[in-house]
């Protein structure tokens, strides 16, 4: 079964045309349902598989992990046995009864518009570190750009004449994300003033960190719980930022379909969770401000 994870995992990055983060998830998914059914169920070959296999790994799945963490292992697990049927590995798709199990819908935590100021007030300075940091910030807020997309950001994506950025998203997706004025201007002192004194190496990444090198996911995640820590704000994170760009929007009247397109969701079914956000501020405000909201 190796060998067919490791066309497994060719099919992804040169047809599926998945991110090499995506990639790795799902082989790292397959190499430890392979571990499992070959130590408890004796099976090295794909043609050994069954139905059966599969539910007993999930079964054992379910009792280690949270719901989330088990239907992304059976997602996983179920495009594999897809791409098996595809090269005709298998004649069944013994998977494809498989429930996944459901997600408890969470809605995100989000930042006030106080909160996002706060932390541009704490990292505002005239160091090369204290610009390239209100540039990040300005961007994943001002342009709701995922941490994926806004670190893998490189100097021809960014586009200051005509105030947008080249994106690409999920699946390799690309779009043309607006950038605000604050954003522009933040941008245009970072790329002048500090990135070149960073620069050390010749890269073509946008952000780089103190060593010269691209900022990493980890090291920004680092820094914005720092920075919380010190303003008092425990929720921040890129994805909180991302949510407060949308939640803002939608309060201040953005088309549900123009900002499914900013965020680059697929479906609007996704785009639509910021619209319960949105009912819950609407809530607050009439039970305030109607004057037969309260007795």
């Amino acid at each position: 079964m190796i060998y067919e994870i490791k066309e497994f995992e060719y099919y992804l990055k040169q047809e599926k045309r998945l991110s090499n983060h995506t990639v790795e998830a799902y082989i790292r998914d397959c190499t430890i349902f392979y571990d499992f059914v070959n130590k408890y169920h004796h099976i090295s070959k794909v043609e050994q598989l069954e139905k059966k296999h599969i539910e007993s790994y999930m079964k054992s799945v379910s009792k280690q992990f949270e719901t989330s963490s088990v239907a992304r292992k059976l997602s996983s697990i179920k495009m594999f046995i897809k791409f098996l049927l595809l090269d005709r590995m298998i004649e069944n798709d013994i998977a494809r009864h498989i429930k996944t199990p459901k997600k408890a819908k969470h809605l995100p935590s989000i930042l006030s518009v106080s909160d996002v100021l706060k932390l541009l007030e704490h990292v505002e300075g005239d160091s090369v570190l204290a610009k390239r940091n209100v540039a990040l910030i300005e961007l994943i807020y001002g342009s709701g750009l995922r941490v994926s997309e806004l670190l893998n950001l490189s100097t021809k994506d960014i586009h200051l004449n005509h105030m947008y950025v080249h994106v690409i998203g999920k699946g390799n997706k690309e779009r043309e994300v607006p950038i605000s004025e604050m954003a522009y201007q933040a941008l245009t002192t970072y790329l002048k003033d500090a990135r070149p004194q960073l620069n050390k190496y010749h890269s073509q990444m946008v952000f780089l960190n103190h060593l010269g090198k691209p900022l990493s996911r980890v090291g920004f995640y680092k820094l914005l719980k720092q920075w919380g820590q010190v303003i008092g704000v425990s929720d921040i994170s890129p994805h909180t930022l991302r949510h407060a760009f949308a939640t803002h929007l939608l309060e201040n009247g953005m088309d549900l379909r123009a900002l499914q397109l900013l965020l680059g969701h697929e479906n609007i079914s996704t785009t639509q969770i910021y619209t319960h956000l949105n009912q819950k501020t609407l809530k607050k405000m009439y039970d305030t401000l109607h004057p037969r909201s309260k007795e």
